[in-house]
């Protein structure tokens, strides 16, 4: 299983804010003593769904995308909450599509939306590129001081629930 590894106030406060109250949608959902805004957000944002995801419905991500302040990108994978995100490109599986600007309904979108086979992450890249090109080296483990926590995956993963 994959847990949320969250303390159990914190996830408390998340499932009653975010699912319960729907507060964080709504602009109610105060974290120490600021109210969160997605309106203000003005950055391009990136917004993948999938197709089957039963965690996050595709349609509630469609609809999530209008609460934001900048211009919006959505994109929609086949697959579910898993196979949908983690989809490299050599695999050749699955597919995504594309539209213009979040607008209208859901239905509307997929309707016209342009169907492209392969992983999401070759137009990712490309818009993440068209956003800005430049590149930067991956940081060093344990550079400039910093503890090194352990190889990959992490220790965690062996812990038995």
């Amino acid at each position: 299983s994959d847990s949320t590894r969250m303390p159990a106030a914190n996830h408390s406060f998340y499932l009653r804010h975010c699912y319960l109250n729907n507060d964080f949608s709504a602009g109610r959902m105060v974290v120490g003593g600021v109210t969160l805004d997605l309106s203000k957000v003005k950055i391009p944002i990136y917004n993948l769904a999938t197709r089957e995801d039963h965690i996050a419905p595709a349609k509630s991500v469609f609809r999530g995308s209008g609460f934001f302040g900048g211009p919006v990108t959505y994109v929609l994978s086949g697959s579910g909450h898993i196979a949908g995100v983690i989809n490299p490109p050599a695999k050749g599986k699955y597919q995504y599509w594309t539209n213009g600007p979040v607008e209208g309904t859901y239905e509307d979108w997929v309707a016209n939306a342009h169907e492209t086979p392969g992983s999401w992450w070759p137009h990712w890249q490309a818009w993440i590129e068209e956003m800005d090109g430049r590149r930067v080296a991956a940081r060093t483990p344990g550079g400039k001081g910093e503890a090194l926590l352990g190889d990959a995956p992490g220790t965690y993963v062996t812990i038995e629930a």
